[in-house]
């Protein structure tokens, strides 16, 4: 068979795959041009956008005040009564804490049952992030949309809440201050979360309940989405990890319902400067749209009293049906039904002498060498590629700004290879070779069913593998029509699948690139009729071979930076001002022109002891030189009380700064046990005892309303504290004792880190 026959089955996939990623998002040319009052205009909400996302607004800051004030101008305008919450929180798990500032507003329902809430957070990540994405593009979808609701002249039955929670950014402290002491809270049975972790894409939605899922995904259907983008592996896997959205808070302190939902592609913008009103995709908040009116249209009138369920279900985007759902019970009939009519064919196969154990234990070899390959080449090729180009490494979330063509140009080198091997087979003929994968799915299916049933959509392609086994046992089919109709066949399996390629390496750096070679293995196995050519080699091999190297060749050619694709770089000036001692430190782990003015090459690297504490990704600093001492002035710090009482020190002290102090971090030397830890009279954990490791004590974000900082706690009177306090302030590009050549046009402050700062570090003296 000639691969010119294979054409038509490879435009199928190339056109179902096209589908499965165009099928979950709206497009803004297929939007109207005009619209009524009544409809969403993204018009409207990117107007909103634009005024709230020109500078930083973290929490703390001048422009987070000019962002609620508009914020609370336009509900007013939407005759709404908005209110401020202020609240200290303090995150149990980080021990971040600061004094929130939350907005919020209510259009009352003719009924008295549970409220809706609708929920995104104000606050940009602190220091340089725009917020347009995250999450401004929450903020305007529910800013219009309620407009576009109100405007119909509706009236719900449900109350409808609408939260503007603040520092989310900081450990979901707004979103915890009012679960935790607003009285509205104790009446809310859904919540509608808009967030985002890119600046792109399709919109995910995700389910976060204490429960079982079934209710609430059946509910999310009757709203009628018209792209819901969803899959129950996302889900279980969510629910086995530690959660940091605002509708976690929910969830665990409130044990109220909720969905989520977040767009993560082009994650090389998130918490940077280029989270901008013009980056952010609009056919992205398009979609962020129909969740919302969707949603809100449906579940304004809904019964929410109890969305709890005992069962879960699968659910998967799937061809024409928009998600294809059914029971967790069903996963394991399902396996056995496979695993039964797998062993009948294989039998009637051998019976009828159409395969051979040979044949099919041989085929295993090809199989297994595929999978090694892939997996392997593809981890080790990434991790080479670093060396190559070490300035990856320093965008700390991982996934470059030619990531995209990165993953294209490792699925084309998997194809070379997974032809290349198949092609080095003589006589083997396709019923036998598609053996190993049907097992290889199978038992894949065992570990999901064990681990992750979430996932249990997986053996709908192993039904497909053997569906087209059956018609290699039992029909003749044209040879020129054969790879067409398996082709077809397998639509629904490219469907799943081909978005999850890509999802991975998008979601958590291209390090997991060799995940993406894993589900591609285990597709091209399933559909190896396909394109497998007895006696005959496939033409396609030298085709992705060229592409593969064509794609590596693009990437490379991309992989400097510029305007549109800004080099993050860090700064921070560390003042010891116990031992009148000062360092320049950075983050980086390839030097430029900015961090050069600093560090050269032969320049110490480490620094991980010149404060304590470390990054999101837990990077510490990679370079470091000793600088001259510039006298910055400290904080001043008075012990309030200091007294023994049966065995306790009770200890109260109040932090003034005596500069523009952004945030306050509070590390311990060794383990502690406090109890009655309080923050600016605000209780830790209720004031139960807790053992502070050696690490973070308290990270404190200053307010707007912050004039300084009291902390009190009582320990052991034998205990004799160790604790550093660092005083960070974002201003070494502006203070007058330094002067600093300003970064290129094509660079930007490196995220997830300290940053532009000065650091005042000292040990407290108790």
């Amino acid at each position: 068979m000639k691969s010119s026959r294979n054409y038509l089955a490879v435009l199928i996939i190339i056109l179902t795959v096209y589908w499965s990623f165009n099928d979950i998002l709206p497009s803004v040319t297929s939007s109207k041009k005009e619209i009524s009052a009544t409809e969403f205009s993204i018009d409207n909400a990117l107007y909103h956008l634009k005024n709230i996302s020109q500078k930083p607004h973290h929490t703390g800051s001048e422009e987070h005040k000019k962002v609620q004030e508009y914020l609370v101008q336009e509900l007013k305008k939407l005759n709404l009564e908005p209110e401020i919450q202020y609240q200290t929180a303090i995150n149990k798990k980080w021990r971040a804490a600061t004094t929130t500032e939350n907005i919020i507003a209510k259009i009352k329902g003719t009924e008295s049952g549970k409220a809706l809430l609708l929920l995104t957070h104000y606050d940009s990540n602190p220091h340089s992030s725009l917020g347009a994405s995250d999450a401004g593009s929450g903020v305007v979808t529910i800013l219009e949309g309620i407009r576009a609701y109100l405007a119909a002249n509706k009236t719900p039955k449900n109350d409808i809440i609408v939260l503007f929670s603040d520092a989310e950014e900081l450990g979901l402290l707004g979103a915890q201050a009012f679960v935790e002491n607003h009285p509205w809270a104790k009446n809310v049975g859904l919540v509608l979360n808009f967030e985002a972790r890119g600046s792109g894409g399709s919109s995910y939605m995700l389910i976060e309940t204490n429960g079982k899922n079934k209710t609430l995904l059946t509910e999310f259907l009757n709203a009628n989405p018209n792209y819901p983008a969803a899959n129950s592996l996302m889900y279980g896997v969510y629910k086995k990890l530690p959660n940091d959205t605002d509708l976690t808070v929910f969830r665990e302190k409130g044990n109220i319902n909720g969905f989520n939902f977040a767009f993560i592609d082009d994650h090389f913008d998130y918490h940077t400067e280029q989270d901008s009103y013009e980056r952010l995709n609009r056919e992205t908040l398009l979609h962020q749209a129909d969740y919302f009116t969707t949603t809100l249209n449906y579940f304004a009138d809904a019964d929410l009293t109890n969305l709890n369920s005992d069962i879960d279900y699968i659910y998967v985007n799937f061809p024409f049906t928009k998600l294809l759902t059914y029971p967790f019970s069903w996963v394991l009939p399902m396996l056995i039904i496979a695993f039964l009519l797998f062993i009948a064919l294989v039998a009637i196969g051998i019976y009828k002498k159409k395969m051979t154990v040979i044949g099919v234990l041989k085929g295993f070899i090809p199989y297994i060498l595929s999978l090694v390959l892939c997996i392997g080449i593809s981890y080790g090729l990434w991790q080479l590629l670093l060396i190559i180009h070490p300035q990856y490494t320093d965008m700390l979330h991982g996934f470059t700004y030619n990531g995209y063509q990165y993953i294209i140009a490792f699925v084309l080198l998997n194809l070379w290879i997974l032809f290349k091997v198949y092609n080095k087979l003589k006589e083997a003929k396709a019923i036998d070779l598609l053996v190993a994968p049907i097992t290889f799915g199978l038992v894949i299916n065992v570990i999901i069913y064990m681990n992750l049933p979430g996932a249990g959509f997986f053996i709908i392609p192993v039904f497909a593998s053997l569906l087209i086994l059956a018609i290699l046992l039992f029909m003749n089919i044209n040879k020129a029509s054969r790879a067409a109709l398996f082709a077809i066949i397998s639509i629904p399996s490219i469907y799943m699948i081909a978005p999850m390629i890509q999802l991975f390496p998008v979601a958590l750096g291209l390090k997991t690139v060799f995940i993406s070679a894993i589900l591609l293995v285990f597709l091209f196995g399933l559909m190896l009729p396909v394109f497998y050519q007895e006696k005959t080699k496939n033409g396609w091999q030298a085709l992705t071979g060229f592409l593969a190297l064509l794609f590596f060749g693009y990437a490379t050619f991309n992989s400097g930076f510029s305007i549109e694709k800004k080099k993050p770089n860090s700064l921070v000036f560390i003042q010891n001002s116990d031992t009148n001692t000062s360092y320049w430190a950075s983050h980086n782990k390839t030097l430029d022109g900015y961090t050069k003015q600093y560090f050269n090459d032969e320049s110490k690297q480490g620094g991980a002891d010149l404060m304590a504490g470390k990054s999101k990704y837990n990077t510490s600093f990679n370079y470091y030189q000793k600088a001259e001492n510039k006298d910055i002035r400290i904080s001043n710090i008075k012990i309030h009380q200091d007294t023994i009482i049966n065995n306790q020190r009770n200890v109260s002290l109040t932090i003034t700064p005596t500069r523009n102090i952004d945030k306050y971090e509070l590390y311990t030397n060794t383990q502690i046990e406090l109890t009655n830890f309080t923050v600016n009279g605000t209780l830790y954990d209720k004031g139960e005892a807790f053992v502070a490791d050696k690490g973070t004590l308290l990270i404190y974000q200053m307010a707007n309303t912050d004039k300084d900082l009291t902390i009190s706690f009582t320990i052991d009177k034998n205990t004799q504290p160790d604790i550093v306090i660092n005083e960070i302030s974002n201003d070494l590009l502006s203070h007058p004792k330094f002067t600093i050549r300003p970064r290129s046009e094509i660079m930007m402050p490196m995220p997830f880190v300290v940053n532009d700062a000065i650091i005042c570090a000292r040990k407290l003296e108790l």
